[in-house]
């Protein structure tokens, strides 16, 4: 079942690139207590994700912090390797948390799965973004296939 506005997330864990290497980050130290956007892209370093959805959140982020959200994190059914030599290259350090989903049991735990096997991609997670408050969805925005339009940071900041 696909997860709604107005449910709680639930419980997981992400692992995230430090100065001391990959190390694990749970939904309640994401979540509780804050107001966190956290979006979701098929890939880091595809084209739409490369070109528009990350750099839209590193930009908008002072924005988005003005309108009282916490923390800006972004997901991707990626290695953490990856999502952080992809946050490295996106100028996303201190503005957008990057967040592994290696296996993508987040993303199946959201409903949110993707299957990209017909371009080689295998199972990731539809582009989306959420606004969560302490940890339950505000906010609940997925992109129809091929569409970028609702998850964009421009799109959240509207909304806010």
């Amino acid at each position: 079942m696909t997860i709604q506005v107005g449910d709680k997330l639930p419980a997981g864990t992400f692992k995230t690139m430090t100065k001391d290497g990959p190390q694990n980050v749970s939904t309640d130290q994401l979540f509780k207590g804050k107001t966190v956007v956290l979006f979701s892209v098929p890939g880091a370093f595809t084209p739409t994700c490369d070109a528009k959805h990350l750099p839209g959140f590193v930009e908008q982020a002072a924005a988005l912090k003005a309108k009282g959200v916490d923390t800006i994190a972004c997901t991707a059914v990626n290695d953490v390797f990856v999502m952080g030599a992809w946050g490295k290259a996106g100028n996303a350090t201190d503005r957008v948390q990057m967040l592994a989903d290696g296996n993508g049991d987040y993303v199946r735990a959201l409903g949110l799965e993707l299957d990209a096997s017909a371009h080689g991609m295998g199972k990731r997670g539809k582009r989306f973004a959420l606004v969560a408050k302490d940890g339950v969805v505000s906010q609940l925005h997925v992109e129809a296939p091929g569409e970028f339009k609702v998850s964009s940071a421009e799109y959240i900041l509207g909304k806010l």
